[in-house]
């Protein structure tokens, strides 16, 4: 991704997930903004965004952060929010057997003791395959891929969704589902 590309992502994923009272929008429940609205309000923030920036984004992003609704007048980032506007109505799945969740070392000892949280999102992320979660960790420091005993968790009643970008979402795993290598 060239380099003005990474910067309106970085952009849209502070307003769509965070803190989109910044450039005075609102997001709706499930997190949808209008996209003129979006522009109009980055703009007017000093943020130079366009339509054809947004769509070329969505498309060439290999992260999928943003989802474009299907009559193309709206965006949401697809997970990972934090501000108390949007409560998406994620649509529960089965999850495989096992998930994986890429984290630092430096925070093991506290997930040792308390399981994932979700901290200041709404949940706990989860990748499908141990390279993503690779990849999630090397953001945080040096990093190391817990694996996740998602469909054993499933049985025992807690809940799994797959977000639009492929993510998958529960509200924590406790200790005992984790295997530590």
């Amino acid at each position: 991704m060239d380099k003005q590309l990474d910067k309106i992502s970085k952009f849209l994923s502070y307003i769509l997930r965070h803190q989109p009272e910044v450039i005075g929008i609102t997001l709706d429940s499930d997190g949808w903004v209008n996209i003129d609205s979006l522009i109009m309000r980055a703009n007017q923030h000093g943020e130079p965004l366009t339509r054809e920036l947004i769509e070329q984004l969505v498309k060439t992003s290999d992260k999928k952060r943003f989802t474009i609704s299907d009559d193309g007048l709206k965006i949401r980032a697809a997970q990972g929010h934090s501000t108390q506007q949007v409560k998406i109505s994620h649509v529960e799945h089965m999850p495989p057997e096992f998930l994986y969740h890429g984290t630092a070392t430096r925070f093991i000892d506290s997930i040792k003791k308390q399981g994932l949280v979700a901290g200041s999102r709404h949940y706990v992320h989860l990748s499908g395959d141990e390279k993503t979660a690779n990849t999630v960790g090397k953001r945080h420091g040096k990093p190391i891929v817990l694996k996740v005993k998602a469909l054993q968790m499933y049985h025992q009643g807690f809940n799994f969704y797959l977000a639009d970008n492929g993510v998958w979402l529960t509200d924590a795993v406790p200790n005992t589902f984790l295997i530590f290598d």
